[in-house]
C-alpha cells in the first residue's frame, strides 16, 4: 500500500486521536489477532514526515494502522499493483566465465603457461613428475613439446589434458 499526500492524512488522524508513534504502535499490538502489532520504528516509517519517511508499506501494515485509527484503509493508504508484462526480450542468454582468456593460438614457454592457467611454475613441474610416474616415459605431459632443450606448452592440448585427468 501506499499512503496518501506523503502522509498528511495519516498525521492528521493520529492528532484526531490523540495518538503519537509509540501510542499508535502499542495500540497496534493491541488490535492484531496474531498478537505481534508494528514496531514504533516501522509505525514511524510509515507516518513520519522526514527523510526517512517511506511512501510503501505492507498491506498488513495499513490495515493495522487504519483499524488503530479508527479509519478506513482507504481514506490513508492507496492500492499499489504492478501489472505483469509479457517479455518481449528475444535474445538467448550467453553464458560467458567471468575472466577467462581466449586461449593463444601458439606455443607458450613454462612462464606464460603458468600465468595463463593461474597456477605456479612449480604446479606445472609436479604435474610433469607425476605424469612420468604414472604413465609411459615415451608418453609425455599432454601439450608439452620439447624444442631443442626448452620446453614449449600448447595451452589447448593442457587444458583438455587436465580435463581428462579430471574425469578419470
Amino acid at each position: 500500500m501506499r499512503r496518501l499526500a506523503k502522509g498528511a492524512p495519516l498525521r492528521d488522524a493520529m492528532r484526531a486521536s490523540g495518538l503519537d508513534i509509540p501510542r499508535l504502535a502499542a495500540r497496534t499490538r493491541e488490535i492484531d489477532t496474531e498478537g505481534a502489532g508494528l514496531s514504533k520504528a516501522y509505525v514511524g516509517f510509515i507516518t513520519g514526515a522526514g527523510k526517512t519517511a517511506r511512501e510503501d508499506c505492507s498491506d498488513r501494515a495499513a490495515e493495522l494502522i487504519a483499524l488503530a485509527l479508527g479509519r478506513e484503509v482507504a481514506d490513508l493508504f492507496e492500492p499499489t499493483s504492478f501489472p505483469l508484462q509479457d517479455s518481449t526480450f528475444t535474445c538467448k542468454p550467453r553464458i560467458r566465465k567471468a575472466g577467462l582468456k581466449p586461449l593463444p593460438g601458439q606455443l607458450m614457454d613454462q612462464r606464460e603457461l603458468a600465468a595463463f592457467l593461474r597456477k605456479s611454475m612449480s604446479w606445472i613441474d609436479q604435474q610433469i613428475q607425476q605424469w612420468a610416474l604414472e604413465h609411459d616415459p615415451a608418453d609425455p605431459w599432454p601439450g608439452l613439446h620439447y624444442v631443442g632443450r626448452s620446453r614449449r606448452f600448447d595451452p589447448q592440448a593442457v587444458l583438455e589434458g587436465q580435463r581428462q585427468q579430471r574425469v578419470a
